[in-house]
């Protein structure tokens, strides 16, 4: 019998040990996400994002349920939302979306889930950060704490990860205006002014905002406080609200930050240590704030404030206004 050709064996088997035959995931697409169904989820788990995880944390938005950021993966911030959901909607305890959950947020009728945005001149022209450093000394010297680059300004905008973008988006570099992109359209429409009262729920990390009636109005994911430096318990109310807020960092009264032991100002931007919007409470250094790393919410702790997304934090500051009592509950 003839030996086997080893440069045949060699040139089938190489490949396969060095991965080069594995294909690339499809780019996920507008269609796959407006046609998602009840029946498709987890079809192909763990590989690339989720058309119905994006299209369920979608629909949880436009209720004001905020999911966090949306990625297409499943997650903790997801089940917190679709926990939410059920307990407003009367669906009993659990944080999975079967059947009846779906048909209740309407996710086989909803349409326009991905929608078209043209880049405008000014959405072109933001002068963007090279790099933004972790020390606060060398933050301190920066004009602006400003976003790093378009994709994440625009994920930002509607609500999403960058990573999501890019992939409704294959070979886009989001920097030309009059430029169409594939966005999620996460719109929420409630009324300003109209919160009463905010309860933070430290065991479950979530935010609510109770209007008239005690009607849930929104409820976002939150960072609330660590071990080493809790949250504030109990009642008290909103001081002030500061939209695109510096901020002032005191050793003596905030937290050791790498070295730096003198008071330093920093410049504002949605790459601050607050993010886009501070919530000043009657407790002094304490407040409800954004955070330049969405993906981070719930996932990690503060020093003692309460962390959300910058757009949830924008969306809370139209509800509250100054006097609103905020409790803090285990």
């Amino acid at each position: 019998m003839p030996l086997p050709d080893l440069r045949l064996a060699i040139l089938v088997l190489l490949p396969l040990s060095l991965g080069v035959t594995t294909l690339p995931a499809a780019a996920l697409t507008a269609e796959q996400v407006d046609g998602a169904r009840f029946e498709d989820q987890k079809r192909q788990p763990g590989k690339g994002l989720d058309p119905f995880i994006v299209k369920a944390q979608v629909l949880l938005s436009r209720r004001s349920i905020s999911p966090g950021q949306i990625d297409g993966r499943d997650g903790d911030n997801l089940r917190k939302a679709v926990a939410q959901f059920r307990r407003q909607e009367g669906l009993g305890e659990g944080d999975k979306i079967d059947r009846q959950t779906w048909q209740r947020l309407g996710g086989e009728e909803a349409q326009s889930i991905v929608t078209e945005y043209r880049l405008s001149q000014k959405d072109a022209s933001y002068r963007f950060a090279r790099r933004i450093p972790s020390d606060y000394a060398k933050q301190a010297r920066m004009k602006r704490l400003s976003y790093l680059g378009p994709a994440e300004m625009l994920g930002e905008r509607f609500h999403m990860s960058p990573e999501l973008l890019k992939e409704l988006n294959p070979g886009k570099d989001f920097d030309e205006a009059d430029t169409a992109i594939a966005v999620v359209s996460p719109e929420r429409s409630l009324e300003k002014g109209s919160a009463k009262r905010i309860e933070i729920v430290k065991s479950t990390g979530m935010v609510l905002v109770l209007g008239d009636a005690d009607r849930i109005l929104a409820s976002y994911p939150a960072t609330i406080g660590s071990a080493d430096m809790p949250s504030p318990a109990g009642d008290h109310t909103i001081e002030r609200v500061v939209r695109n807020p510096d901020y002032t960092y005191n050793p003596e009264k905030n937290f050791q930050q790498g070295r730096n032991t003198e008071i330093l100002r920093l410049p504002p931007g949605p790459n601050g240590p607050v993010g886009t919007v501070w919530i000043a409470l009657s407790q002094p250094t304490f407040g409800i704030h954004g955070t330049p790393e969405p993906s981070k919410v719930s996932k990690t702790n503060s020093h003692g404030c309460v962390r959300l997304t910058n757009w949830d934090a924008e969306e809370l500051a139209e509800l509250a206004r100054p006097g609103v009592p905020v409790r803090f509950l285990d």
